[in-house]
């Protein structure tokens, strides 16, 4: 509901990319986009996916027409070894915060899989292999949740349960020391993680992210709060360089 929805996350998300210095393209990692083998968008004209149900229809009628970029496809590939698929078009785990970053739909965006068959540290590694894309203006967008519990969510809980909140503060804390090494044994964080971290697929787009950060660089907390009780609504943008003055 936050790609339709005025709230605090959207407009968030919104005055980001008002402030942000315009990417060449935008390279997604999505928790909705698993995989057995690392894949990549590589059509021009992505489809937008509705890959989700028992929502309202206006949810369903949203289109995000961004073109995609298939010459980044291929760098992604070279890069990686990723497969390009020209088939896949983007899930809503990238098109529900692009339209509200870039909601002109401008900006190319590619996906790339989460590799099923990847070790978290495995995932570090690839944003390290990713990273030199930003020196092209290549937006790298990582979109889950640190904390994401279906099972444990209530409709009634306005923000997150305590054991949440102090999964998100420990995950911030490494963050803020640029120690994503920790983060690839996030259970070893404490026993906070289990209900935070039930199944890994919403925290492992954090890791590409964090594995293409260069040294020193910043660390600007967006959005920093969980939502009824289980679900972490933490956005982080690492490098402030990229903003506009």
């Amino acid at each position: 509901m936050n790609a339709i929805e005025n709230n605090e996350f959207h407009r968030a998300w919104r005055g980001l990319g008002e402030r942000l210095v315009q990417p060449s393209a935008v390279l997604c990692i999505s928790a909705h986009w698993e995989t057995h083998g690392l894949r990549v968008t590589s059509s021009a004209a992505p489809a937008t996916i509705h890959d989700f149900h028992g929502f309202p229809e206006a949810l369903f009628r949203v289109r995000y027409p961004a073109p995609g970029d298939p010459t980044l496809a291929a760098g992604v590939s070279a890069l990686t070894g990723a497969v390009p698929d020209p088939e896949r078009g983007l899930d809503h785990g990238a098109w529900s915060v692009l339209r509200a970053m870039f909601p002109d739909a401008r900006v190319p965006v590619v996906q790339l899989s989460l590799d099923r068959e990847r070790a978290p540290a495995d995932m570090l590694q690839l944003g390290r292999r990713l990273a030199p894309l930003r020196a092209d203006r290549v937006l790298i967008l990582g979109s889950g949740n640190v904390v994401h519990n279906l099972g444990r969510m209530d409709w009634n809980q306005q923000d997150g349960f305590g054991w949440a909140g102090v999964f998100l503060g420990k995950v911030k804390d490494r963050i803020r020391a640029d120690d994503a090494d920790a983060l690839t044994n996030w259970p070893a964080l404490g026993p906070e993680a289990a209900l935070a971290v039930p199944t890994a697929e919403h925290f492992l787009p954090l890791l590409p992210v964090l594995g293409a950060r260069a040294p020193g660089e910043s660390a600007d907390f967006l959005t920093d709060r969980a939502v009824n009780g289980s679900i972490g609504m933490t956005s982080v943008l690492l490098g402030g360089a990229t903003v506009r003055a």
